[in-house]
């Protein structure tokens, strides 16, 4: 069973940027997908982006894409958001997941279909 944690959020600037990492540790981690949620107060969760075990694939909401970059380093068990151009639209707290779901199935933008979360992060950016 994979454990999850996130770090690197904050206070920013719009047009600023951030990266926000996630560490995993209890699992192997080079066999999940990883996956980057947000949910901001009032709102459900939502789906930011997704990359598949070896870090080839990756898939992105369309508020986020040419914006956002997910990447991972399986050596180090780690997933990381890097988040350019921000807006003040993309305060929230920010989720990684993990998911031992084939890549190519069509439902990563489902909160329900992860199984791992971490306890979030908090990103706010200030206009």
């Amino acid at each position: 069973q994979v454990q999850l944690v996130e770090s690197g959020g904050g206070l920013v600037q719009a047009g600023d940027s951030l990266r926000v990492s996630c560490a995993a540790s209890g699992g192997t981690f080079s066999v999940y997908r990883m996956g980057w949620f947000r949910q901001a107060p009032g709102k459900e969760r939502e789906f930011v982006g997704a990359i598949n075990w070896s870090g080839s694939s990756t898939l992105y909401a369309d508020v986020v894409k040419g914006r956002f970059t997910i990447s991972r380093d399986n050596a180090k068990n780690t997933v990381s958001l890097q988040m350019n151009s921000l807006k003040p639209e993309d305060s929230a707290v920010y989720y990684c997941a993990a998911d031992l779901s084939r890549f190519d199935r069509d439902d990563k933008s489902r909160p329900e279909v992860w199984g791992y979360w971490g306890q979030g992060t908090q990103v706010t950016v200030s206009s």
